[in-house]
């Protein structure tokens, strides 16, 4: 039980600023393109309470921690946000600037997790410090390298689907957009199959290339 305690509260802060500040970079990254939905209804905010959802913000992640630690395997950690509303139709040039708020997220992650590396680096050269704080930065590196993979996936709802379908051509991208409804069902298939980290091996490597650069 001490065990699992620690562990909440190493992820806590990292899980909660990784999963809400990806929400309010596409709010951000909407209204500098044009469209003020999401300011017009206070979702442009840092602040990580204004974006938290009960469910996949606290539960989810939670239950994934206990489950990892039962189970005695690291889990692939990850949650959600209550979505930014973005009208897609209200920015400057939909099709294409769809691409930039949709890689807001993502990039948002990245950052966050260059940040924590920095942290990292920071601890481990004053030495001499509690290594709960270690872990922590370790924690907030992982945690966002991998909800920028699990966004990257070129899967709509997914960030990786909308960047996908603002650069295809018209006629394929609404072809495209066709497995919209079935974005979530193919997610949980390949998590549940064991195949999802798979598929996210390709942008874990890649940011974790980057992250290492701060290190």
């Amino acid at each position: 039980m001490n065990d699992l305690i620690q562990s909440i509260a190493i992820y806590a802060i990292p899980v909660i600023f990784a999963i809400t500040l990806h929400e309010a970079a596409h709010g951000y990254a909407a209204r500098a393109l044009g469209d003020p939905t999401a300011w017009q209804m206070g979702r442009i905010s840092l602040n990580p309470a204004r974006h938290i959802d009960p469910v996949g913000t606290l539960l989810v992640p939670l239950l994934i921690l206990l489950a990892s630690k039962l189970l005695g395997s690291p889990g692939l950690l990850f949650g959600w946000a209550k979505p930014v509303p973005v009208d897609f139709g209200r920015l400057r040039r939909p099709k294409k600037d769809m691409l930039w708020v949709a890689a807001a997220g993502p990039a948002a992650n990245l950052l966050m997790a260059i940040v924590w590396a920095l942290m990292l680096r920071l601890l481990s050269q004053a030495g001499g410090l509690d290594g709960f704080w270690l872990k922590m930065a370790y924690a907030g590196v992982m945690v966002n390298l991998v909800l920028m993979a699990l966004n990257l996936l070129p899967l709509l709802p997914l960030d990786g689907g909308r960047i996908v379908f603002s650069l295809l051509p018209h006629k394929l991208a609404w072809q495209y957009s066709r497995i919209e409804p079935y974005g979530t069902l193919i997610v949980l298939l390949l998590l549940f199959s064991g195949s999802l980290s798979f598929f996210m091996y390709p942008f874990l490597a890649l940011g974790g290339a980057i992250v290492r650069w701060f290190l």
